[in-house]
């Protein structure tokens, strides 16, 4: 049985199984997804909209060869014929093609992925076209759900979810702002280079090097945000010396990601997932973090108590307290993003018009 053929009937076999429950019985539809961390993302997307007759189950797209990443999930015939395509997306994402098609999916059965570079391509590739213009495929608007996860404006309270002081000691709404402002004009510069098949000479890893944030620090954290702006500003004039005629093509680009919703002060939410994390927000929240914990266990320390009490409160403290990555990875303060609440219009849009059906 060839792979198109028994997709279409996994889709059809899900569709034909509501259909025998009764009136009663909630209708099942199947969401895929790229890995195991994004399960309990898209669950938090999909929850809102379950109701006494459906319901979601998030799984990945083959539970027998263990086939993750956004390729899996938007297996096209072409390429398992072996044909290639210049497709982008999050490193550690990417893995062996399953027998998923689009055109497999259904009202039963729909996709959920990343939208990586794949929504600011505007249909460029061909997996920027399927995730564009699948009428069943769901993606994220940001580049990744660890883009979500580190949305700005939650980030006190993972602070405070893993030290248990809700003193405000950073400011990292204000803090984002700028360094998006800073990353911007290189932005424009990566989506460019992705757009016209130049990323060989200006990939997202050289991009990422440039916006390390290093030498950060709490207490002046302007003279990290100058210490990028130089960067930006350096890799900037070395490109425009290589691409001298790019001026116009240049201001399009930065035109288009206006209209799109990319704004020099929301750059981080489009930039890669990993580095966004791993490089950029989770060593600034360790260097907060530290503070607030150390702030805590001095007032402990300064306390009336005896000596055994404040040994006691000191082991209670230390013991309560979370690891940081943990926590962001269950951050869920991004539910009033625009994106998300975006993402969340999508899926709403979809169930209206399969109950009109």
């Amino acid at each position: 049985m060839s792979s198109r053929l028994r997709d279409n009937i996994n889709s059809q076999y899900f569709q034909a199984a509501n259909a025998l429950k009764s009136k009663q019985a909630r209708h099942r539809i199947v969401a895929y997804v790229e890995s195991y961390d994004d399960v309990y993302f898209w669950r938090t997307v999909l929850n809102r909209f379950e109701t006494d007759k459906r319901y979601f189950e998030v799984m990945l797209p083959s539970k027998a060869k263990l086939m993750r990443g956004k390729k899996a999930v938007l297996a096209s015939p072409s390429k398992r014929n072996g044909s290639e395509d210049k497709d982008f997306d999050d490193d550690g994402k990417n893995s062996i093609m399953s027998s998923l098609p689009v055109d497999g999916l259904g009202e039963a059965m729909i996709a959920c992925v990343d939208a990586d570079y794949d929504y600011l391509l505007q249909g460029v590739t061909e997996q920027s076209r399927r995730v564009l213009q699948g009428p069943y495929v769901f993606h994220t608007y940001v580049y990744a759900i660890e883009n979500y996860q580190c949305y700005a404006p939650s980030l006190h309270d993972v602070c405070v979810a893993v030290t248990l002081n809700d003193h405000r000691i950073f400011d990292f709404i204000s803090y984002f702002q700028q360094f998006s402002e800073a990353c911007f004009p290189l932005f424009v510069w990566s989506v460019w280079a992705y757009r016209t098949g130049h990323h060989g000479r200006f990939s997202l890893s050289d991009f990422n090097r440039v916006t390390d944030p290093s030498g950060f620090s709490v207490k002046n954290p302007d003279a990290s945000i100058a210490n990028l702006r130089r960067k930006v500003t350096t890799k900037v004039h070395e490109l425009q010396h290589k691409f001298p005629d790019n001026k116009e093509a240049y201001l399009k680009v930065k035109a288009d990601l206006l209209k799109l919703g990319v704004t020099p002060q929301t750059t981080y939410l489009y930039m890669q997932g990993h580095h966004l994390f791993d490089t950029v927000v989770a060593p600034i929240l360790t260097k907060v973090c530290n503070m607030l914990c150390q702030e805590r266990q001095t007032e402990i320390y300064r306390s009336q108590a005896h000596r055994t009490q404040k040994r006691n409160e000191m082991s209670c403290y230390e013991n309560s307290r979370q690891d940081i990555k943990s926590m962001l990875k269950k951050n869920t303060g991004y539910q009033y993003c625009p994106r998300f609440l975006q993402l969340q219009k999508d899926i709403e849009t979809y169930l209206n018009n399969a109950q009109a059906v």
